[in-house]
């Protein structure tokens, strides 16, 4: 979970705390509006699909890519535009399984990796650093369209995946045709992260305070299940997933990097775990807040049950053409897999916003 720099300082802390206590607001605003409305700009428009419809992918492929052998699930033609899709925590590339079919079956070639700490992607040596970063996991989705030979994607993610995807499109623009980020603007930095927060914000990051000590590293390494079907429910509680649909992805946390990865990530946000050296530059440069140039769509479900921020308090931060869709129907924090046709259909709208 946490989609958001709580404390950023490129954010205004007053509108994330609305946000954060009482939701987002329906009404619009200047460049935001219904998805049926933007839509409605568009072209291609995708059929209806209940959610939970397809259970499964192709076999999943493998590839080496910078300090990851990197497993991955693709669909639809090989010679189509690329879509890479970028997925959070606690969860896994079944947050698209219903999306991928949606975007094959209009064209595009789909790419969905599991990120470091997931599935069945592995480091490849003992001696890397177990970083959980943001400057690492942008890195990794680089270094994975290399390895790929894939030089420019529509990229879409919430959560961790939401963040980094707004990494790629800040810093590597070049990268990036277009991006639809679920929540939003979310770099952030340490410093961000040192100003506090009023109480009751404070208490939606119970565990990001329950990890920095060895007892909640312990926790979730013993309760990793039942703790991530936790997080399930509180982020997305008007979602009645089934047992089967929690078990599927539950099976990614069982890489044995996985719980390093999730404590040094929420460690290091708190300066309370060091990142590598060679990332130093790029958190830097994310330290600023630097403004996303590539046309893109904002997302956001009207049950969101994590900490998120205000739309108004990040739009500025997109400079290029922009839209934002509030997304209703009691659609929690795993938007891809709550509403998928509705998040199938932005990608194909923001890849339209490009040309």
């Amino acid at each position: 979970m946490t989609n958001d720099n709580p404390n950023s300082p490129h954010l205004n802390r007053r509108s994330l705390l609305g946000a954060a206590i009482m939701g987002l607001a329906a009404a619009p605003f200047a460049g935001i509006g219904s998805a049926a409305a933007q839509a409605a700009k568009t072209g291609k428009q995708l059929p209806a699909v209940k959610r939970g419809t397809h259970t499964s992918f192709k076999p999943l492929k493998q590839i080496n890519a910078g300090d990851l052998s990197v497993a991955y699930a693709e669909d639809g033609p090989a010679n189509g535009p690329v879509v890479l899709l970028l997925h959070g925590w606690p969860y896994d590339i079944y947050s698209y399984v219903d999306v991928a079919p949606l975007l094959a079956s209009a064209g595009y070639r789909v790419i969905i990796p599991y990120l470091r700490g997931y599935g069945d992607t592995r480091f490849l040596s003992d001696t890397t650093p177990r970083n959980g970063q943001p400057a690492a996991l942008a890195t990794d989705i680089i270094d994975l369209m290399n390895a790929l030979k894939i030089e420019k994607a529509v990229v879409g993610g919430y959560d961790w995946g939401g963040r980094t995807a707004d990494i790629l499109a800040a810093i590597w623009p070049e990268r990036v045709k277009a991006l639809v980020a679920v929540s939003g603007y979310l770099i952030g930095s340490q410093e961000g992260n040192r100003m506090p927060l009023p109480p009751k914000a404070e208490l939606e990051w119970w565990y990001q305070f329950y990890f920095t000590t060895e007892r909640g590293r312990l926790g979730y390494d013993k309760y990793r299940h039942d703790f991530a079907k936790l997080i399930w429910k509180l982020a997305s509680p008007k979602w009645n997933f089934d047992d089967a649909t929690y078990g599927r992805s539950a099976k990614a946390f069982e890489n044995p990097d996985h719980v390093a990865i999730t404590i040094h990530n929420y460690r290091w946000r708190l300066e309370l775990a060091l990142g590598e050296p060679k990332f130093d530059e790029l958190e830097k440069r994310l330290a600023q807040g630097p403004t996303i140039s590539v046309p893109t769509i904002t997302m956001e479900g009207d049950a969101n049950g994590a900490p998120h921020p205000d739309p108004k308090a990040y739009a500025k931060k997109f400079t290029g053409k922009y839209e934002h869709r509030l997304i209703a129907g009691g659609i929690g924090h795993n938007l891809p897999q709550e509403a998928p046709r509705d998040f199938a259909q932005a990608i194909i709208d923001a890849d339209a916003m490009a040309r």
